[in-house]
């Protein structure tokens, strides 16, 4: 059988994207990149230029400028109008980008661009917006592994992306079966964040002609560059969103601008509704005909963790203060189109008889108010007060559970009644379908003595009595049940755990007997306590509770919180849930909705639940992470199986449960054995893959044992399986031989100094987080580091010391490298950032500097040309390759001092990658 070759592939694209106003162009090199970029920047600003093109000098100008920058910095200027001093002393406006009048913009294909360098790479299709390279297209023969185009450009960018490639918006990857796309960035990206394009009702465009035809012709790359992509300036980074977001915003621009009716946007939980949210009110916003655009969240978003998401969207865009008089002259001002607020705010100024006379100003205005989470407090009389005020309002909301018959609200009302038409569904089933979220493992613990049957909805009305839910033992047996299996769950605690209970009485119950289990478990608990409750018959006020509970916290982590600055404690505990420092946390309702943290990945739950709730505090879980997290943990200490089946039901129209909730165990052992039959095939036993001569043998072998890994991450979630009881074809002790011949594979793969071209295998996603066991590796470490304390000089120390001690006892080897690295950063750097500084721009300036300093540093005392060896660590960045007799031409010494130069040049350029990359 004959498959279609890349180059094949590589011209039917092209001769597709010809057919789209696409006008192809032969570009060999960085030299004939600028020179085209010359001559189209003329064109598009022949206006501003009146007629004149840039001279050699004003090029040069320009050229200083618009280049050298950051990715993010390159993604600002491309959106924004910049003047240029002409020879002659004046002044004009430049732009890269026509926003406004797409046909002026100037699109251009070219293919096999070769950057040179010691390596010489070529890039597969590059779109070309008058003359910038904004698009970059990498593609695989047919069969191949995805990842391994991703992998690609990942060596890319690492390698040559430099000059006008920085202004690369977003990457394509095909194999012409399959396409997806992702933005660019200055971070490393994440194939978790690269997207599959779909039509308006969520069905997938994979086919590579299909995708051409629907997003790659002009008008839908513009449409994404300049109205879909968000220039994150909290994180200095770039996002580009996912088509449900794209099909969503246009849906509710529509409505708010070509009628005076509301709808509202069913995007299932963890999907990103806040960005397109604010997206939709940031576009808005720029419409002459709308006159105020608010963006509305519950005060408790606000405060926790939304600020921080609408910062990144625009920066310093949101008044986090409970003063009405800021959100009055916000009103006040005509130029203030944009404005976020809570609802509270928003009610308590429209209802406050001092503001009477601003809000009449709007009175024949058009207003337009975007809910960000229709469901937290609009059902009520603060929405009915905003009504009063403001005739011509349009509202707007989007939910990941809206209201239905069977779940309506407490007034009876459903979604639509409030809000209208439902504009755009992404339901739980599609998301799963994306790998935008994950599934959910559901366990249904029996702690109580006679037959348990799921199916019974009769035994929960029966036996749901509080002094059976409340029993002392009951509460002991689940305590010790979570202490014994939470590192099963957890990957050994690389990822944390919520346990919802049904009351603050028992959480406070709970809290003290996992107190007497005497366990190593970090346990924390948080609640808000009744301010005038009822104490007769209680041994301790709800708040005593809570104080000594934040107390421990105190002693646990070196803070000094207490109730009366329950806000701050409350932000510390989710950063330090976000940052893996924490292991359990006890809640009765907060954190159940609103909280979004990637590692946490199960929920134990000793409390009735349904419908919203259920979804809601199910979806606390499944936000994906790393291939170590496949599912989200759900265990149940009551039967909430029929709960949990029609909760699925409702909020994924479907009666196909199985499209949200993963398989049973005898299904992933199915496939386990399917697996480990396909790996024997390939090598019998562990010491027969030391036979595997060529690099497509042992790509099979990576690829197979790849699957089998995956399969086995999944199986430990069990807390029933067993490896050597439930695996027939293989052992416990199989498996741990098997991965060490993989690891050698991998090693080899990055020492290897004899090949004289780059190896197959360079592409390969080894997936080695899922056969590491250290939790304490670099990401982790980086993600403490971004989430230092900035403000307080006292606990940043704490919290430096604290990456410290963790950095020491890693086993990590790539970390291990990087040690001193990173401690010399938390002691030089960190201390005199500023606390609006990005963290990671000022770790990649660090690092540079250093790998600098020592590059120059060892060429300096080996007198070494410092080019010859920069280039040496650049070959073998990309290939693996070490050429000593290369390194050798360039020393001038007797030849046993120059192998002696050459060997310890050798060794010099192995740890430098090692540690800088």
């Amino acid at each position: 059988m004959e498959y279609q070759s890349e180059a094949q592939l590589e011209n039917q694209l092209i001769q597709s994207l010809t057919t789209q106003n696409f006008t192809k162009v032969d570009i060999n090199n960085t030299d004939d990149l600028l020179i085209n970029f010359r001559q189209q920047i003329n064109k598009l600003n022949a206006e501003a230029l009146n007629g004149k093109d840039l001279s050699d000098k004003e090029f040069d100008r320009l050229m200083t400028q618009i280049g050298g920058k950051s990715i993010y910095q390159s993604a600002k200027i491309l959106r924004d109008k910049f003047t240029l001093t002409r020879d002659d002393d004046t002044s004009i406006y430049m732009t890269l980008l026509n926003t406004e009048d797409y046909a002026k913009n100037i699109f251009q294909v070219t293919h096999q661009i070769s950057v040179k360098g010691t390596f010489k790479n070529r890039y597969d299709v590059t779109l070309l917006i008058n003359g910038l390279p904004l698009v970059q297209i990498e593609l695989k023969r047919r069969g191949g592994d995805l990842k391994e185009a991703f992998s690609q450009i990942l060596r890319y960018r690492r390698h040559s992306y430099q000059g006008l490639f920085r202004y690369i918006q977003f990457f394509v990857i095909s194999d012409g079966v399959d396409t997806k796309y992702f933005a660019n960035s200055d971070t490393k990206p994440l194939y978790s964040m690269t997207f599959f394009w779909t039509d308006d009702k969520n069905k997938r465009i994979s086919n590579l002609f299909d995708f051409t035809e629907k997003f790659l012709n002009t008008t839908q790359i513009l449409d994404m560059i300049i109205h879909y992509m968000i220039v994150n300036d909290s994180d200095k980074n770039l996002m580009i969103m996912r088509p449900y977001q794209v099909y969503a915003t246009k849906a509710l621009i529509q409505k708010a601008l070509t009628s005076d009716k509301g709808g509202y946007i069913w995007h299932t939980t963890g999907s990103g509704k806040t960005l397109t949210s604010f997206k939709c009110s940031q576009i808005l916003s720029h419409n002459s005909n709308i006159k105020k655009i608010f963006f509305v969240v519950d005060r408790s978003d606000l405060d926790r963790q939304t600020l921080q998401e609408f910062n990144k969207f625009e920066k310093n865009s949101v008044d986090a203060t409970d003063n009405t008089n800021v959100l009055a002259r916000q009103i006040a001002d005509k130029h203030k189109n944009l404005i976020v607020t809570t609802i509270q705010k928003l009610a308590k100024a429209s209802s406050s008889p001092k503001y009477k006379s601003i809000f009449a100003k709007y009175a024949d205005d058009k207003i337009v108010i975007i809910f960000d989470e229709c469901h937290r407090s609009t059902f009520g009389k603060q929405l009915n007060c905003i009504k009063k005020v403001f005739p011509h309002l349009q509202i707007f909301g989007f939910t990941g559970t809206p209201r239905f018959p069977q779940n309506k609200s407490q007034d009876g009302r459903t979604t639509a009644d409030i809000f209208g038409k439902c504009l755009h569904t992404y339901l739980i089933k599609d998301a799963i379908f994306d790998h935008n979220v994950l599934g959910f493992n559901v366990e249904y613990i029996k702690t109580f003595d006679g037959e348990y049957d799921p199916t019974d909805t009769t035994k929960v009305q029966d036996i749901d009595k509080q002094e059976v839910f409340d029993d002392p033992i009951r509460l002991k047996l689940i305590a010790e049940h979570i202490v014994k299996y939470h590192d099963i769950k957890t990957h050994n605690r690389k990822y944390n755990a919520l346990f919802a209970v049904s009351s603050v009485d028992n959480l406070i119950r709970y809290y003290d007997i996992f107190k007497s289990l005497k366990t190593d478990l970090k346990i924390a608990a948080i609640f808000t306590y009744g301010v005038n409750e009822e104490a007769e018959f209680k041994d301790e006020h709800s708040r005593d509770a809570l104080e000594r509970i934040i107390q421990d916290y105190n002693k646990m982590y070196q803070t000094n919180y207490d109730t009366n600055t329950f806000s701050a404690y409350a932000n510390d505990l989710m950063k330090k849930i976000k940052t893996s420092q924490i292991d359990i946390v006890i809640v009765v309702g907060m954190m159940l909705t609103g909280f979004d943290a990637k590692v946490l990945n199960t929920l134990y739950i000793d409390k009735n639940l349904e419908y919203h709730n259920l979804l809601q505090a199910y979806s606390r879980t499944n936000r994906v992470e790393h291939t170590t997290k496949p599912f989200g943990n759900i265990i149940c200490y009551r039967n909430l199986k029929e709960n949990t089946d029609n909760a699925i039901r409702l909020f994924s129209q479907t009666d196909n449960i199985d499209d949200v909730l993963t398989h049973d165990l005898a299904s992933y052992l199915k496939e386990m054995q399917d697996a480990i039959n396909e790996l024997t095939q390939i090598a019998p036993k562990a010491q027969n893959v030391d036979d595997l001569q060529t690099e497509e043998e042992q790509r099979d072998f990576v690829l197979a044992f790849r699957r089998v890994s995956r399969l086995q991450n999944v199986l430990s979630n069990f807390i029933e399986f067993d490896f050597d009881k439930d695996i027939t074809n293989m052992s416990a002790q199989d498996f741990m031989d098997y991965k060490s011949k993989y690891f050698t594979i991998y090693e080899n793969l990055k020492n290897d100094t004899s090949k004289e071209k780059a190896s197959i295998l360079n592409d390969i996603d080894f997936c080695i987080e899922l056969v590491a066991t250290d939790r304490i590796n670099t990401t982790y470490i980086m993600n403490l580091i971004r989430n230092i304390e900035r403000n307080d000089i006292i606990k940043q120390q704490t919290e430096i010391n604290h990456i410290k001690k963790e950095l020491k006892n890693s086993d990590d080897m790539k970390l291990r490298y990087k040690i001193d690295l990173i401690e010399n950063f938390l002691d030089e750097v960190v201390p005199k950032l500023n606390p609006d500084s990005s963290i990671d721009d000022a770790y990649n300036d660090f690092e540079t500097q250093e790998r600098t300093k020592e590059i120059n540093n060892f060429a300096k005392e080996h007198e070494l040309d410092t080019e010859v060896l920069q280039n040496e660590i650049s070959e073998y960045e990309y290939t693996g390759i070490t050429n000593k007799s290369n390194i050798m031409k360039f020393i001038k010494k007797p030849f046993l001092e120059k192998m002696k130069i050459a060997n310890a040049a050798i060794t010099f350029i192995k740890n430098n990658v090692q540690k800088y990359l």
